[in-house]
């Protein structure tokens, strides 16, 4: 039996700021990769060089010394490899897309290999990782927004997964 994992995934994120703001989520709730899908290189593919990245140090808080990080340059590549692996690809959206959706709170995250996919901050997740995802969850929002800023979405996200899977020890 393999040691449950939990992944999260950011599919070409726009701001620097959020990538270090969700490895300090990732690294404070005790996740265990983050994947980044950087289509654009805007990223450095060496850890160590990452590391030393000060916008990344200093949104992260320092986070990012500590937490496995590791760069994609397309979303194909990051999902085959996860697929291959065994992973429950999830897509986070607010919308269904023809597969499977939850609302966080019913959905199932217990899976012992599990990777939650977040889109971008403007346009979301590819209808490419939607359509391959097993399934869609969604933060039910009571305003007038549809959703919230990367890094807020995938620390409450990433709690719930956490949460769940700490049930099931129990």
């Amino acid at each position: 039996m393999s040691t449950p994992q939990l992944i999260a995934v950011l599919e070409n994120p726009n701001y620097i700021m959020n990538i270090g703001t969700v490895i300090r989520n990732v690294n404070a709730l005790g996740v265990d990769k983050l994947y980044v899908i950087d289509g654009l290189n805007r990223l450095e593919s060496d850890l160590e060089q990452l590391r030393q990245r000060k916008s990344i140090l200093k949104h992260s808080k320092g986070a990012v010394k500590y937490t496995h990080v590791q760069r994609f340059d397309t979303s194909i590549e990051c999902l085959d490899l996860l697929e291959q692996q065994g992973f429950c690809n999830v897509a986070t959206s607010p919308h269904s897309h023809g597969v499977q959706h939850y609302h966080l709170p019913e959905s199932p995250l217990t899976q012992p290999l599990l990777a939650i996919w977040f889109g971008d901050e403007a346009n979301g997740l590819s209808d490419t990782i939607l359509q391959r995802c097993q399934f869609c969850i969604s933060i039910d929002m009571m305003g007038n927004v549809e959703s919230l800023n990367l890094a807020t979405a995938t620390g409450i996200v990433l709690y719930e997964a956490l949460r769940q899977r700490h049930q099931l020890k129990s």
